[in-house]
């Protein structure tokens, strides 16, 4: 799995924790709806303050989001990462 598509995931399962649309976490965030969508899909890569601008408004420290990230690109690559 590529990282952007791991961002993606994190980002819609902490947005889902917190019962928000993507609507109201743009609301939040001062970002735009249709770029937290690209985000979750994706299809665009985030800079390192949007990073911590989503993290911090969706309560998390950004160093937690980055090892949720970490776990899904884990939990999809499973042990074939370890053989290379």
């Amino acid at each position: 799995m590529e990282l952007l598509h791991a961002f993606g995931i994190t980002l819609k399962q902490f947005r889902k924790e917190k019962s928000w649309s993507q609507e109201e976490l743009a609301d939040h965030s001062g970002l735009d709806r249709t770029y937290i969508s690209l985000l979750e899909r994706g299809h665009r890569n985030p800079t390192l303050s949007t990073l911590f601008s989503l993290a911090n408004c969706l309560g998390y420290q950004p160093n937690h989001f980055i090892k949720e990230i970490e776990k899904v690109m884990e939990s999809k690559y499973g042990s074939d990462q370890n053989e290379n």
